[in-house]
């Protein structure tokens, strides 16, 4: 290691590659040399909205993300490394060469403050970082890094499906089939809930709906998701008569596209008791219609990324091929590839979940 290290830095406004200090641990924190890391739509969200992010974080009182928009920050929180280095006070129970996951927390002097949303910590889309040491996950059964990086990822999506509290009657919907809808239909997939339903403009990201496990599929311009989920929907009752208060007590609905104006076309188009869950991360203020929720008794659930204990068992599940996540990659690339990236990925396409890999 030298003095800096190179990074793709968000910069007053700008997402530019340049250097950035080396990372040095504190008493219970451990260096780590980042061997991959995913490019989640929180990243493209921060740079087109910092200040929107930065000032809901503060108004719910969160803390751990507080962050100077003048200083430089090194985004990217869906990380693998390779421990390198202990700081004091750690009990080096992971050697050097281990790969290791962690919470994109870090416990130091400011206090807890997110990875990848700090401008005291730098997350993955630098060379190194500083984690805390207690935090730390070996990464089992020779894993490869690129994958056990989406042990976030399929966290929020197994998270989401966790707090649904999925009944035997629901027939899910996840409308959009990005790297988080493609999650949650993983994380169904595994629960063994079945028809599942996924909508996307993309014909890609249906092909790799079906692939992660979805039944069926809908584009949105040539029929109606929902009215797909209704038509699949198996009969419950005797005879196998299925009602329509029935129908309308199954409709399970994952909203992951996180745009201004779905949360209200879901609501516009759900079945009376339907359920929602808000899983896609809109950063613009948006509106709604609360007497459509009324009038219709839905119940609507937003989903904030997972428990630690979720996290350990979803990588434990991704080692162990129980959570197949190897068609979510489709690009691996370097850090000076970085910010032309994040302007392709601004327009929906073929990718799923794009990696960097900063020694590449």
């Amino acid at each position: 290691m030298g003095e800096d290290m190179r990074a793709a830095i968000y910069r007053r406004g700008e997402l530019v590659v340049g250097t950035f200090a080396d990372p040095i641990p504190e008493a219970g924190q451990v260096l780590v040399k980042t061997m991959a890391c995913g490019i989640c739509g929180s990243d493209l969200h921060f740079c087109d909205h910092a200040q929107e992010f930065t000032s809901l974080a503060s108004r719910a009182g969160v803390a751990a993300m507080e962050v100077d928009l003048s200083r430089d920050i090194v985004l990217g929180h869906e990380f693998c490394g390779e421990v390198m280095d202990h700081g004091p006070s750690s009990d080096s129970r992971l050697k050097p060469g281990q790969l290791v996951c962690s919470l994109p927390v870090v416990l130091g002097s400011p206090g807890a403050r997110t990875i990848g949303y700090s401008d005291e910590y730098p997350g993955g889309f630098g060379e190194y970082m500083v984690l805390t040491e207690a935090l730390l996950l070996p990464v089992p059964n020779g894993l490869p890094a690129a994958l056990a990086a989406l042990t976030e990822p399929m966290a929020v999506g197994w998270h989401a499906v966790e707090i649904a509290r999925v009944r035997p009657h629901h027939v899910p919907l996840v409308i959009g089939c990005g790297p988080v809808g493609l999650a949650v239909i993983a994380a169904l997939k595994q629960k063994q809930i079945a028809p599942i339903i996924a909508s996307d403009l993309s014909p890609d990201r249906r092909d790799l709906a079906l692939r992660m496990g979805a039944d069926a599929v809908v584009d949105p311009r040539e029929d109606s998701p929902f009215l797909r989920a209704q038509k699949i929907a198996r009969p419950v009752g005797i005879g196998g008569a299925l009602s329509n208060s029935v129908l309308s007590k199954n409709q399970l609905v994952f909203e992951c596209v996180g745009l201004p104006g779905m949360l209200r076309h879901v609501m516009d188009n759900v079945s009376e008791e339907a359920e929602i869950v808000v899983v896609g991360a809109c950063m613009q203020p948006d509106s709604i219609e609360p007497m459509m929720g009324m009038f219709k008794a839905l119940t609507v659930k937003f989903s904030r990324t997972y428990t630690g204990e979720e996290f350990a068992e979803v990588l434990q599940m991704i080692a162990q091929g129980a959570l197949d996540v190897s068609p979510l990659v489709t690009d691996v690339i370097g850090l000076s590839d970085v910010p032309a990236t994040f302007d392709a990925l601004r327009t929906p396409g073929a990718q799923a979940k794009v990696i960097v890999d900063p020694w590449r």
